[in-house]
């Protein structure tokens, strides 16, 4: 076995949903750099095209998650895909008694109807192929909750049970589901708490590295679980959260 190239992804082709931003961001430029072609796929098309062009094979795929026929119609035409990754997701901070009937569904619909769609449309194509990696990102809410987190946290629990269901049903057929839990992470999404100083603070202090994640700090998960150093992982949850979960970091957030 030499293991040289073990982290190498030349000759596949990844598809990154939320490469407009964030850790999509990062996580399409980590594969590219690893040798694998890599479709930017985003709503923003703009921002898409700007993480493409900062790598040496990336192209950008303009594509709204929450349009079904979309996501059907993007497997089709993207052809043969070896690695699906997906970061999109909403929050809206509210205690549950707060929540509007409408926020409940907007944050469902992204999180979590919207995941199953790309497990399926993408998986079920690379089952048929007999090989392929799935990635999907939930978060350490999916096992830790705080005020205001509530239905968030229930969409990346149920995440979770998802993607260990697809590793279940789809590993027979060569395909891994894994996912990658961050804590917290300085993306777009929490730009609500980075604005208060004293929430900032305390989330900073809550993990046991004592400071915020970069987006680029998820990019090496990514890169693992899509390769084949992770050729026998499978129904993981791989969490990236500098030790938050293990010092039980619990916070009362401000103003909820």
């Amino acid at each position: 076995m030499s293991y040289q190239g073990l982290f190498r992804l030349d000759g596949r082709r990844a598809v990154v949903v939320g490469a407009g931003s964030g850790i999509g961001r990062e996580a399409a430029r980590a594969l590219a750099a690893h040798g694998a072609e890599v479709v930017c796929a985003d709503r923003d098309a703009d921002a898409a095209a700007e993480t493409a062009a900062g790598t040496a094979t990336g192209t950008a795929y303009a594509l709204d998650v929450l349009d079904r026929a979309a996501v059907r119609a993007a497997a089709a035409e993207l052809g043969e895909v070896d690695v699906l990754v997906f970061t999109a997701a909403t929050n809206v901070r509210k205690r549950l008694l707060d929540y509007a009937d409408a926020e409940f569904d907007r944050v469902v619909d992204l999180n979590l109807r919207a995941s199953f769609d790309l497990v399926r449309a993408f998986g079920g194509p690379m089952a048929e192929r007999g090989r392929g990696s799935i990635i999907g990102f939930t978060s350490i809410r999916a096992v830790t909750v705080e005020p205001g987190q509530g239905v968030y946290a229930a969409t990346k629990a149920g995440l979770v049970q998802l993607l260990r269901t697809a590793a279940a049903e789809l590993g027979p057929r060569g395909v891994r589901v894994n996912a990658i839990a961050p804590g917290v992470v300085e993306t777009p999404l929490t730009t609500q708490i980075r604005a208060d100083p004293a929430w900032a603070g305390a989330y900073a202090a809550k993990s046991a590295l004592g400071r915020w994640a970069q987006p680029s700090e998820l990019a090496g998960a990514v890169v693992y679980l899509a390769s084949d150093a992770a050729s026998f992982v499978t129904g993981s949850v791989l969490t990236v959260d500098g030790g938050w979960t293990a010092v039980d970091g619990r916070y009362e957030p401000p103003g909820l």
